[in-house]
C-alpha cells in the first residue's frame, strides 16, 4: 500500500514532471489536447492555461512545434483549430503549428495527435496540458507504452508570463456546419468507454 500511495503522490508532482522532461527537451512537437470553445471566448480558463503553457514551451525552445487535438464535440467549434488559432495570433509561427482534428476524447487526443506526429516525422514527442489530465494520460499512455512524455502546467511559471492574453480572433474557419453533440452522436455507454479508449481506430 505505501509503494502504491508514493507513486500515486509522484504522479501528481507538477514539478516534479516538468523537471524530468526537460532533461529531453527539446521536443520535436508537443500534443496539446483541446476543451469546447464558445463563439468569441477562450471557452474557459482551462482552455487559455493550456494555449498560453503551449506558448511558453514554444518561446523557452522546449518545444519546437505544437499539434491543437479535438474535434467539435460538444459544441460546433473544432477545438485543435481554435487553439492553433489563438496560438497563431499568440505569436507562435503559422509554419509550426498544427492541428489534429478528429479526436472527441482525452485518450483519442492522445493516440490521433501521436500518430500525426509520426506522419509529420516527429520523433520526441511531449503532452503538454494541465496536472489533472497529463496524471490521467500518462496512466493511459504507460498502459499502452506510448512513447511521449508529459509537461503538465507549472502555473507560476503562466503568471509570470509577460504577455497579453486577450487576443482576438475569428473563429469561422473552426466553425463545423453539420454539427451534432456528441450526446446526440452517442450514448453514455459508448462515451464512457471512449474516454478509456476503446473507441479508437
Amino acid at each position: 500500500m505505501g509503494i502504491i500511495c508514493l507513486f500515486l503522490i509522484a504522479c501528481t508532482s507538477p514539478p516534479r514532471s516538468y523537471h524530468k522532461a526537460l532533461v529531453e527537451s527539446p521536443y520535436d512537437v508537443i500534443i496539446v489536447p483541446g476543451i469546447p470553445y464558445q463563439d468569441q471566448d477562450w471557452g474557459s480558463n482551462v482552455m487559455k492555461a493550456r494555449v498560453l503553457w503551449s506558448f511558453y514551451l514554444y518561446s523557452n525552445r522546449i518545444a519546437l512545434n505544437v499539434i491543437y487535438s479535438g474535434g467539435a464535440v460538444y459544441t460546433p467549434y473544432v477545438e485543435g483549430k481554435v487553439m492553433a488559432l489563438h496560438a497563431i495570433a499568440l505569436g507562435i509561427p503559422t509554419e509550426h503549428v498544427f492541428s489534429e482534428t478528429k479526436a472527441k476524447h482525452s485518450t483519442e487526443n492522445l493516440v490521433y495527435s501521436i500518430r500525426l506526429a509520426r506522419e509529420l516525422g516527429f520523433k520526441n514527442i511531449a503532452v503538454a496540458t494541465d496536472p489533472l489530465q497529463s496524471n490521467t494520460l500518462k496512466l493511459f499512455a504507460w498502459d499502452y507504452a506510448l512513447p511521449v512524455a508529459f509537461i503538465p502546467i507549472i502555473y507560476d511559471s503562466l503568471n509570470k508570463l509577460k504577455l497579453d492574453s486577450s487576443v482576438n480572433i475569428d473563429p469561422a474557419t473552426a466553425f463545423q456546419n453539420d454539427f451534432i453533440p456528441l450526446p446526440q452522436r452517442e450514448n453514455f455507454i459508448k462515451r464512457f468507454m471512449g474516454t478509456l479508449g476503446f473507441g479508437i481506430k
